[in-house]
């Protein structure tokens, strides 16, 4: 994970041992406080012919047959199940004992194989049909058969025993959990008729839920599951019990289709990690032992995954990554290291940062981060200094920019520092205001080149400026481009900056390179494969490799080219990126480029209006293909500058 955690041989500075031990125990986000895979989920009880202790996992990133992992403390079905990073809890179930239910609450470590363990007990009285939702700091379940209309919360972090929350909307049993870092959600159910409810609650509060929207139709006994962003209800008694839908979770509204899972299935358990969503098991009428998935950014029918270790119904499941817990594993090194250093410190792709800031429509401020080598969606970094669009960045080891962009045109030039979250700040300036402009740097220099100049006129610019990106001031004149255009793309080795394609007024092809330690005028590179103007500022290289992603030509564009940066030459196709779309912005580190900020006002999960799109698409840059889902953005939208540590352009 890197040196700003303490040993004998690399502490830095003056740690206490309780906040080693909160960050092992209690949070689960040291490194090695947790073997188990990110993305490992459980799934345990449910109903076979008898009623089960077994619990199975799988590694949801990995399609495969489930693996025994061991057994609740009691036989039981229709149970809850809560996910924190360290944690498994069941909550409640039916049984076999008078009056047929429990309020146990039982427990395992995610990365400890065997049996569970007692947590502590439901208030009121034993239940079940109970529904989750959670984060790491709290769990709700709802009462299920005991209180039809209850809420309560327990702590995943300790031991003991649940506490009133408040009240659903409505009374019913059979309902589905869904949740993000701050929402929980309960959809459908049954009391005494069917219901289409969907409530919330904010899981830091306590107070009764509130009208969120609707299932497509009334249902009890289908199963959630959710990324930070969406929430994705499969399976049910009534009326389909195939369909599969979805919401977004920050909004309020009712479910919309999403497509339909393999065959008709009833009280499936579900869970996700932040990109894939599965089924398992259910009644299809007869017990299944069937686990399916969906990426959860797109729509579609699920495809199989494996097969659970017992064919059964009612079982509960979670994960240790699923929507509630997107906010700050495995990143963050500001939330352990004494002195503040982040870790690693980029550079000849190492640095696993990638930072996506602005963007539109209706500007924005919004930054947010993902980890280049994982899959996952945006998690929150702090604001830029005003609302900006149409801007581009560049990231060096320890800091990162943004420069230009729009409303008005701007010639602002903003930084930060990697070793925390926390807002940009002013830099300086540009030698001119513009927008739509391309970006590279190495180690020690960031370069702008091109961009629009002129709203009214669209009047482009051939003008290359440069910063030391060590120091605070204005930009400096560097040289110009061979070809005054806006709507470009920029990549870097650790010697040599390419810019590709743009709008001249005419769709160009064009790629110019620049020797970036020495100022002075670009030279011709080769073509690319497509005349387009790739907005974004941005593509993204390793020291070898640079892509050029999406294009505004007269049919937009989803291609991808590459190019051997060394070598002057024409571009080669490399691939197709999931969106037709004028705007992409790329990261990369040494092994993986990714991109997003696309704009398509038919793609999945966009704005029919304006475009603005959720995906994060990625590429391992040393191959050829077309792209793999990464996850979302934490606010849909295009124009977006992109930054990180580990691009090719740092030694």
């Amino acid at each position: 994970m890197g040196t700003s955690y303490p040993n004998r041989t690399n502490a830095r500075g003056i740690w206490k041992l309780s906040d080693i031990t909160k960050n092992k125990i209690t949070d689960g986000t040291y490194p090695g406080s947790s073997e188990a895979p990110s993305g490992r989920a459980l799934v345990g009880g449910g109903y076979s012919g008898s009623y089960e202790t077994t619990i199975d996992f799988i590694e949801i990133g990995v399609p495969g047959n489930a693996t025994d992992f061991g057994d609740l403390a009691i036989p039981q079905t229709e149970t809850g199940c809560i996910g924190s990073f360290v944690r498994a809890i069941w909550c409640g179930g039916g049984t076999t004992a008078s009056p047929n239910t429990t309020d146990v609450i039982d427990y395992v470590h995610f990365s400890t194989l065997g049996n569970a363990a007692d947590f502590g007990n439901l208030g009121g009285a034993a239940q079940r049909a109970t529904g989750v939702a959670g984060n790491n700091t709290r769990g709700i379940v709802t009462e299920g058969s005991t209180d039809t209309d209850q809420l309560q919360f327990l702590t995943p972090q300790t031991l003991g025993n649940a506490t009133d929350f408040g009240n659903l909307s409505q009374a019913r049993v059979f309902v589905a959990g869904m949740t993000s870092n701050t929402r929980g959600l309960f959809a459908g159910g049954f009391s005494p008729t069917l219901r289409d409810t969907i409530d919330f609650i904010e899981i830091a509060s306590t107070g009764n839920a509130v009208d969120f929207g609707n299932l497509t139709a009334a249902n009890r006994k289908g199963m959630s599951c959710s990324s930070h962003i969406r929430g994705v209800y499969g399976g049910g008694i009534s009326p389909s019990l195939n369909v599969i839908q979805y919401l977004t979770m920050s909004s309020l509204g009712n479910m919309s289709d999403f497509g339909d899972l393999s065959g008709n299935r009833t009280e499936p358990a579900s869970t996700s990690d932040s990109v894939r969503g599965v089924w398992a098991g259910g009644q299809v009428p007869g017990n299944t032992n069937i686990i399916e998935q969906v990426e959860i950014s797109t729509t579609g029918n699920a495809t199989d995954f494996g097969d659970l270790t017992v064919a059964r119904y009612g079982a509960a499941a979670n994960s240790n990554a699923h929507g509630g817990l997107n906010t700050f594993n495995p990143r963050a090194p500001e939330l352990y290291s004494p002195t503040g250093k982040p870790f690693p410190d980029g550079g000849g792709g190492v640095g696993d940062l990638g930072i996506f800031a602005g963007g539109e429509y209706n500007y924005s401020n919004i930054v947010e981060f993902i980890t280049i080598s994982s899959v996952g969606n945006g998690v929150d970094y702090g604001d830029l200094d005003g609302t900006r669009s149409a801007l581009s960045g560049a990231g060096g080891k320890t800091r990162g920019f943004t420069g230009g962009g729009q409303p008005g045109l701007s010639n602002v030039i903003t930084y930060k520092d990697f070793r925390s979250k926390g807002n940009f700040s002013d830099f300086g300036d540009l030698t001119g205001v513009r927008d739509k402009l391309a970006s590279l740097n190495t180690d020690t220099r960031a370069v702008w080149g091109g961009g629009r100049t002129e709203t009214s006129s669209n009047t482009n610019s051939n003008v290359m400026d440069y910063i030391t990106m060590a120091s605070i001031g204005n930009a400096s004149d560097f040289g110009d481009l061979s070809v005054s255009r806006k709507g470009i793309q920029g990549g870097s080795s650790t010697t040599r900056g390419v810019f590709s394609g743009g709008y001249t007024p005419s769709f160009s092809d064009v790629m110019d390179y620049i020797t970036i330690a020495n100022t002075g005028n670009a030279t011709d590179f080769g073509n690319l494969t497509v005349a387009r103007a790739p907005i974004g500022g941005t593509g993204a290289a390793s020291s070898t490799r640079m892509l050029t992603a999406g294009g505004q030509k007269s049919s937009n564009s989803n291609v991808v080219d590459y190019i051997t940066i060394a070598n002057t030459g024409n571009a080669t196709d490399f691939g197709d990126l999931e969106i037709v779309t004028p705007y992409s912005t790329g990261v990369s580190n040494s092994t993986r480029a990714v991109f997003t900020g696309f704009n398509n006002t038919g793609a999945p999960g966009a704005d029919g209006d304006f475009g603005n799109c959720p995906q994060i698409n990625y590429f391992t840059i040393a191959s050829t293909g077309n792209y793999t889902t990464f996850g979302e953005l934490t606010s849909r939208r295009y124009g977006l500058a992109g930054i990180s540590n580990g691009h090719g352009g740092l030694s």
